[in-house]
């Protein structure tokens, strides 16, 4: 077993896993009960398990927790203490963007990190898969960003 000490939605989340590989994504979910970053692929295509560590986007299900130690990981449990996180959300709120809303809080996440590196409006293009395709209310939201 080991344990390992993360900055998550600023705080210090202490975890003992079985090895420092174990995915960032499970540690999130089934370790700190942070049910919001979801598991699609597994394989880094569909960005439903995006997180922002250091403020860009990354997908969780292929970084290991081993690596996210010392870094600010940013989950969409924490989007609302965050400016450009409150910003999304409202603007997700306003279109009705989600449809089931399995992708939703990957889309929202890589949009703050587009944000966060000073995309806006028509700039900000998500690069995750929504199986319902909202993509157009996806667009409408993002372009009042």
């Amino acid at each position: 077993m080991a344990t390992y000490t993360l900055n998550v939605n600023g705080q210090s989340q202490t975890v003992t896993v079985a090895n420092g590989d174990m995915p960032l994504l499970w540690v999130l979910r089934d370790h700190l009960g942070l049910t919001g970053t979801k598991y699609g692929c597994g394989i880094e295509v569909c960005g439903a398990c995006t997180v922002l560590v250091n403020g860009q986007p990354e997908k969780s299900c292929d970084m290991s927790v081993k690596e996210a130690v010392g870094r600010k990981i940013l989950t969409v449990e924490g989007l609302a203490q965050d400016v450009d996180g409150a910003k999304a959300q409202a603007a997700w709120v306003a279109h009705q963007v989600p449809q089931c809303g399995f992708c939703q809080s990957g889309m929202l996440m890589s949009t703050v990190g587009e944000m966060k590196a000073g995309n806006h409006g028509s700039s900000i293009r998500p690069n995750n898969l929504c199986v319902c395709g909202t993509y157009a209310r996806i667009k409408e939201a993002t372009q009042t960003l």
